[in-house]
Order: structure tokens, then sequence, then C-alpha cells
């Protein structure tokens, strides 16, 4: 375990020695950034389940089928203006319901989690300056989580399902300035009949936000700046519960929660975390990529477990002083391997997850190489896997080193 975590690094630190000296050009977008483009969609979804879904012997009372939910564009690359590239994420915001089904006590509910992921290539024609159609085809990755008889737990009533299958869509397109874009689009699954999964369509209004090269004028004002950004950061940490999972709970179980749960909670864990600089602004925002390695002790039954991932960060320095610069940091889903698929007792999908942490720090000294920070972690597959119950990461402690 040690040594793959080891060659991990070596491989981290080689692979960013290359980019030492690009990174004097960190006040504007990496060239890939500079194609790339986010969005959300808000709208109505229907994929219509009945009893024809349930296996043989079982029918339910009543079906709910909620029709709000949102698409996420998760990362979108322009190869030129007619085509690009996006990697998509669809869930509806609640799921649907089977109600009383035969031989259920007491009336139970049955929720059928499920969501779509996309990689779809997106081609455009324009109708003027400022209106375009698109369409959109790809693969989509459709998991649905089921459930099974409450009298008899063995025996399935809905199964799982995780498969692969055609996804299409298409729109219009209209673009207010070169960094908005408004699309009003549908997008639609076909249904399978072996898996028993009706299709999905989802009509939606939303928009894409595209990042493009800043201007020279832009790239001069940043240029002024003195605020300090460190080009590289490594890190150790170390992970306890010894203060309960208070602070995972605020984030989660808030009247908003900002953070997610997960059933699958960590006693301890020691960690090393290399971190490196391609982009920021003049004052506040970098944004940062980085790599991991952590070994974990599961808090039920001790189980040891390791992970390794890659991950960007964004970060906010939000205070500055002669003493020390404050920030806060945020990093979400990056591909993670994880050693053990069950923990506790509780199947966490496969080998593959995401890692997602929040975090307070500051950098201190005169050269600001000393970092201190504080950070709560979670694992979890994103619901690509028919099981996600998710990784607690306790309150972690980072002391770290920032250099050139």
């Amino acid at each position: 375990m040690r040594s793959k975590i080891l060659y991990f690094f070596v491989l981290i630190l080689c692979y960013s020695s290359q980019y030492v000296n690009a990174q004097d050009t960190r006040i504007q977008y990496p060239s890939f950034l500079s194609k790339a483009y986010f969005g959300v969609n808000i709208g109505y979804i229907n994929y219509p389940f009945s009893n024809a879904h349930l296996e043989t012997g079982y029918t339910a009372q009543e079906v709910t089928v909620p029709h709000v939910a949102a698409r996420i564009t998760l990362l979108g690359y322009r190869f030129n203006s007619f085509l690009s590239a996006q990697i998509t994420y669809m869930r509806p915001v609640e799921w649907v319901v089977y109600k009383n089904v035969s031989g259920d006590p007491n009336e139970n509910k049955h929720s059928v989690f499920m969501n779509v992921g996309g990689l779809t290539l997106t081609s455009s024609l324009p109708l003027s300056k400022k209106v375009s159609l698109f369409a959109e085809a790809g693969l989509g990755l459709i998991t649905r989580q089921g459930f099974n008889d409450g009298n008899n737990p063995s025996k399935v009533v809905l199964k799982n399902s995780n498969y692969a299958s055609l996804l299409l869509g298409g729109g219009i397109k209209f673009h207010c300035n070169d960094k908005w874009d408004v699309l009003l689009s549908t997008v639609y699954s076909p249904s399978n009949n072996s898996e028993k999964q009706p299709y999905t369509i989802f009509h939606s209004v939303g928009f894409n936000y595209l990042l493009n090269p800043l201007p020279s004028e832009r790239i001069q004002e940043k240029m002024k700046s003195t605020a300090f950004f460190p080009h590289r950061m490594l890190q150790i940490g170390y992970s306890s519960n010894v203060f309960d999972y208070g602070v995972n709970d605020v984030f989660t179980n808030g009247p908003v929660p900002v953070f997610w749960a997960g059933m699958v909670y960590v006693k301890k864990g020691i960690s090393i975390t290399y971190q490196q600089n391609i982009y920021h602004t003049k004052k506040v925002f970098s944004l940062d990529w980085g790599g991991s390695a952590a070994i974990w002790q599961s808090n039920a039954n001790k189980e040891s477990f390791f992970t390794m991932s890659v991950f960007p960060t964004l970060r906010f320095t939000f205070f500055r002083s002669k003493a020390a610069d404050f920030y806060f940091n945020y990093s979400v889903a990056g591909p993670t391997y994880i050693s053990n698929a069950t923990i506790d007792n509780w199947n966490t999908g496969k080998n593959f997850t995401f890692q997602d942490f929040m975090g307070l720090g500051f950098y201190a000294g005169l050269h600001r190489k000393i970092n201190a920070e504080f950070r709560i972690t979670h694992y979890s597959n994103g619901n690509i896997f028919t099981h996600n119950p998710g990784i607690t990461i306790p309150l972690t402690f980072n002391i770290g080193y920032c250099f050139q």
C-alpha cells in the first residue's frame, strides 16, 4: 500500500516539474480552460415509471413521478465555433416514489434513485450572429437504484440498473455576449426493455458560461498586483474523530446543506497532498490542480483502506494582512481510486469514486511559505453506480510548505 502511494506521488511531482516555468503565465487562463465552458439547465423531466417496471407479482397503489430536474455541464470544451464536447450530469430534484407496493407493511414508500451521466458532442448551426441551432449526441450512463420487498428483503421488487445508452438532444442557443449563452433545449434517452427502464426526456432552459482568453489590458492590470499566490504547495494531514463529526454535520445537516453526508465514517487517517496553481485573479480567486494519497481507518470495524486522487481546487483568499493571508477552499469531483469497495459492511460501489473537500487555512511568514489548514472531506461515486452510501472523513488538520 505504501509503495503504491509513493509511486503515485513520484509521478505527480515529475509531471508538475515540467511546468515550473509555465507558472509565470498564471494570470492568463491555461490553454485548455480558455476554450472551456460550464452550464446549468433547469426544467421538466419525464420518465413514465409504472407497475410494468416492477418484477412479476408486484403492483403499487400509486406511482409518483416528480418532474422538476437539473442538468449540469460539469465541463465543456469548444474545438471550434461549430463543434464541442461536454460532460454532463442530470437528476431530478425529488425521486420517483412507489407507494403501498403489494405485500408491503404499513404502506411503505419506496424511492427510486436515478440519474443520467453524459459524454456527448454538440454541433452548432448559426442562424445569425446571436442565434444558433444545435444538436447533441453521445453516450449516456443510466444509473438506477431500486428496492426490495418490505416483507422479504431478499426479493427484488424493482432491480438496480447501471448501463450505457444513447443520449440525443437539441435546441436553440442565444449568444448574449462573449461570456454567456442562454439555451432552450431537449435531451432524450430511449427506453430499455431488458433493464425495465422507461425512456427519459428533459425539456429545459439554462445557460453556459464561456471562458475566453483575457484581453491584454486585463493582463497588464493584474501584473501590477503584489498579492501572494503560491506556485506549489505540499501538505501533510492528520484526520481524527476525536471531536466527533460535528463540523461535518454543520455543513451537511443544516438548513442549507453545502456539503455531503456519508453513511461510512472514518475514525482516523494520514494524508499527503500536492497542489499547483494554474490560474489566479488579481487578489482573491485562484485555481489549482492537485494530487493526494491517504491511508484511512474506518470507525465501526476498524478496517484500513487507502485512496489516491487528482482534483481541482477553487481557493478564495478573503483576508490579507502583514502577518498572514487567510483563505477558503472548495474542491469537487476529484477522480479517486479507493482500495476497498466494501467498508464497514457498506457496499460503496466500485474501486472508483470522487473526492470532495472544503476548508479554511492561511499562509504565514515573511515570504508566506508556511501553511496551515482545517478541512473536511467526503468520498462518493456521484451515483454513477447503484450503491453510493458515501464516506465521511472527520476534521483534518494540514500543515504545509509553499515553494516555487
